[in-house]
């Protein structure tokens, strides 16, 4: 005998079906938004936190002042110079790494230099022997070199001839010193003086000097922390003008001084290390027995100079930073200035 079918409502499934879900209280489901409103913005609020100091930092780093200088690039232990791009310069101010712009080989139509032969006026007679090396060097000089021949003088520079292609014109016009002291006068007051009084011009990317004196500073009466040759070096740096120097022996008494021709040597290499040159023979108060050897060297390092402009982080005051060029390159030096000339940031 057969069972009736089951009456599906009486069993609760039919409403249990139809039934409709059981409604929040609307304080409840207030409460229940207001949380989930509160936790995604906490989540927005912790991604923002982390995102926004990066991208601040990223910001700032992009948004810097363009600095630029020249790097000399020298090769270890005699090999040769590999190919360098703009991807494997790093530039550091201080200890903050900056982002480089432009890495250009001081070639073709960048390889216009300004290069001035400053002599000291009161050079002894050693000086006669050499000036036979520092014409040749004139005259070796690539068209794209302009050369000035000047004599330091008593805080200034008489110029022999101003800046010219006309090489053999240079060469013919380098002459013996006078070789007295009252020419003297101070080397780096000269080549402030010098360098106030040079101006720039955007055809010719490279401006550099070479002296050739003792050092010997006859106005200042200290040795340490001589306020010229901190002057000096900084119009250099801030002209964006690489110094290089030669030792030779002043006439007088004082050239043959060891304690005046030490102090002279230790400021010319302060002077030509800190703006990015070189100083050559620190032999003691000898002079060399030929210029040949050190314009060789000048001439193999002129060629391998680079235009480096980088995005340098600007300070409240306007001022000197310090800054280091590097790579992972590991058969090269970088040679260069030990600080820029950077602009103060700029007032909202």
């Amino acid at each position: 005998m057969k069972r009736p079918p089951a009456n599906l409502n009486s069993l609760g499934v039919i409403g249990a079906r139809n039934r409709a879900p059981k409604a929040w209280p609307a304080a409840e489901l207030m409460q229940v938004y207001a949380w989930r409103f509160v936790a995604v913005i906490s989540i927005n609020l912790i991604i923002y936190s982390i995102a926004l100091p990066a991208l601040a930092q990223q910001s700032e780093a992009d948004q810097g002042v363009p600095v630029q200088m020249v790097v000399s690039v020298e090769p270890k232990h005699g090999h040769a110079l590999p190919v360098i791009t703009q991807q494997d310069v790093m530039v550091y101010q201080g200890r903050d790494r900056r982002p480089v712009t432009g890495w250009v080989p001081a070639k073709g139509d960048k390889a216009a230099l300004a290069l001035a032969i400053l002599i000291d006026d009161s050079a002894g007679f050693s000086l006669g022997p050499q000036l036979n090396d520092i014409k040749a060097f004139i005259r070796l000089q690539p068209p794209t070199t302009l050369v000035a021949v000047g004599y330091l003088q008593n805080g200034t520079v008489i110029l022999a001839h101003d800046f010219t292609q006309d090489h053999e014109a240079a060469a013919k016009s380098v002459r013996l010193a006078q070789g007295f002291f009252g020419a003297g006068g101070s080397p780096y007051l000269s080549l402030s003086d010098f360098i106030k009084r040079w101006h720039a011009d955007p055809a010719v990317p490279r401006r550099e000097v070479l002296m050739v004196t003792s050092g010997i500073d006859y106005v200042y009466a200290g040795v340490i922390d001589n306020p010229y040759v901190d002057t000096a070096i900084h119009d250099a740096l801030c002209g964006g003008i690489v110094v290089y120097s030669i030792y030779t022996p002043s006439a007088g008494h004082f050239g043959h001084s060891y304690f005046r021709t030490n102090w002279g040597q230790n400021y010319l290499s302060q002077l030509s290390e800190e703006t990015g040159g070189e100083n050559y023979n620190i032999l003691g108060p000898q002079g060399p027995v030929s210029f040949s050897p050190y314009l060789k060297e000048l001439s193999e390092q002129l060629p391998n100079q680079f235009l480096m402009t980088f995005l340098a982080k600007p300070e409240m005051k306007a001022g000197t930073e310090s800054v280091k060029v590097t790579s992972e390159l590991h058969d090269i030096d970088f040679v260069h200035a030990d600080k820029v000339c950077i602009p103060a940031s700029p007032r909202d």
